[in-house]
This record gives structure tokens, C-alpha cells and sequence, in this order.
């Protein structure tokens, strides 16, 4: 079985070599007219392509080259078509922000990992929460929130002190960013069903939303919610799955 392949490179050392090997051999398919698309790089330059091209509903395969990689598959050999074939896959569903700024505006923004609210000052941000209608937090004192998909549980959520999610867990990680009060408040696991809504309480303290590479300043609210409408199709060789490299994670803590 010969499948047309799309493939996009990111710009580091590692990534140029497979470029000029891989475009010796395969045909570049545009990602419409394509079956997969190959995308080698690390985690960030994933991310980054599947915002791009994921409206195409094709599958992705990614070659690290980068470092941790959990998006990614390690590379080999040259049997690229049966790598891709013999693959299992998962399905990713993204998070949806819907934001108001402080100007009226209102912008949407999509995460595969997480959507998180920053200060972009030095002062803290003083932040309220709500899960559907109820409210979890009335003031978040601290550097902000996040809120991130179990793939997402492995990054920046992890990072600051944040619980790791199975991937089949149906869970979202909600989690503060250097929390200064409520004080005995350390985050939540919470359904992936739920309609989270975030309030920036103090419009002269400035914070702004990320979504993985995305940045929107000036946040008055945002609203947040997983979209099961949208899936996204990530390949894995069978010894290159995520729920190994969590397990390594994990055992690495």
C-alpha cells in the first residue's frame, strides 16, 4: 500500500536531515489530496501544525525532533509506510476558549493542551472560577490558571505541580500558577463535560489567555469547554504509545 503523504519540517539540525531524506524518496502530497501527515519536529511544532491543518481531518504522524516528545514517535528506519500502518491511534479533542476582552472583543481560540490564564504584569492576577454555574473559586490570587486536556496533563500543568491524567480518563486538570490564595487551594480534577468560566476581578491588574501558541491579552472573561465535535486522529507505533511515556513520567517524579 503506497500512501500520499504530506510532510512539514520544523527548522532545527535533526529535522533538516529527515527533510532531505524523506523528500528524496516520497512525493509531498498537498495536506488536502493527502492520506497522513508527517510532521517532524518536537511537541511544540506538533501542536503548532495540527492548529494549522486540522481542518483537513487527516491523521497525524509525528517524528521527534525534539526532546521529551509525547506527540511524537522516535525514527529508525526506513520503513515509514509500514510504521504508519502498523500504528494505533488516539483521538484528540480539543478545548475551546470564547473570549471577552476588556475592548469588547470577542475572539475563540482551540488548545490540544491547555488554555491557561497569565498576568502580564507584575502584579498578581486576582481570578474568579466557575464549573457550569457554580462557583469553585470567588478570588484567585496568584500568577493565573490553567485548564488542560490529559495529553496536555504531561506540559506546562505538570510543570507546576499539576496531576497527570490517564488518556481514556474523560478528565480535564484545573490547575493555579503559582497560587497565593485561597492557600489550602491546590486545583481539581474535573469532567470533561464541564462549562468552565473564568473573571478577571481587577481589569487594572491585565492578564491574558494562552491557548498552547495562541495568545489573546487583555481578558476580561473566558469560557471554556472541550469540543467532542472536533477529532483530531494522532498515529503511535505500538512501542512508542502515550501511555508509556506517562508511565516513564511517572515513574521519573
Amino acid at each position: 500500500m503506497h500512501l500520499k503523504l504530506h510532510f512539514t519540517f520544523s527548522r532545527n539540525i535533526k529535522s533538516l536531515r529527515f527533510e532531505k531524506r524523506f523528500l528524496k524518496k516520497f512525493d509531498n502530497f498537498s495536506p488536502k489530496k493527502c492520506d497522513v501527515i508527517i510532521v517532524c519536529g518536537g511537541d511544540g511544532f506538533m501542536l503548532r501544525t495540527i492548529q494549522k491543518l486540522y481542518k483537513y481531518k487527516k491523521p497525524f504522524f509525528g517524528i521527534n525532533c525534539g526532546t521529551v516528545g509525547f506527540l511524537m514517535n522516535d525514527y529508525k528506519n526506513d520503513f515509514l509506510e509500514k510504521q504508519i500502518t502498523d500504528s494505533k491511534s488516539i483521538i484528540l479533542n480539543p478545548l475551546v476558549a470564547s473570549v471577552l476582552s476588556t475592548n469588547k472583543m470577542k475572539s475563540t481560540l482551540y488548545a490540544i493542551n491547555e488554555i491557561s490564564l497569565l498576568r502580564q504584569t507584575k502584579q498578581t492576577s486576582s481570578i474568579r472560577i466557575f464549573k457550569n454555574k457554580r462557583k469553585v473559586i470567588d478570588k484567585l490570587v496568584g500568577d493565573g490558571v490553567l485548564l488542560c486536556t490529559p495529553i496536555g496533563s504531561t506540559a506546562y500543568n505538570y510543570s507546576v505541580g499539576g496531576p497527570l491524567l490517564k488518556l481514556n480518563s474523560e478528565k480535564l486538570a484545573l490547575t493555579p500558577i503559582s497560587g497565593f490564595k485561597p492557600k489550602n487551594w491546590r486545583g481539581e480534577i474535573v469532567s470533561n463535560n464541564n462549562n468552565l468560566k473564568f473573571e478577571n476581578l481587577n481589569i487594572k491588574r491585565p492578564i491574558s489567555l494562552v491557548a498552547d501558541n495562541y495568545e489573546i491579552r487583555n481578558v476580561k472573561k473566558v469560557s471554556v469547554k472541550l469540543n467532542k465535535k472536533i477529532e483530531i486522529k494522532l498515529f503511535y507505533k505500538n512501542n512508542q504509545d502515550y501511555t508509556k511515556k506517562l508511565k516513564n513520567l511517572l515513574k521519573s517524579k
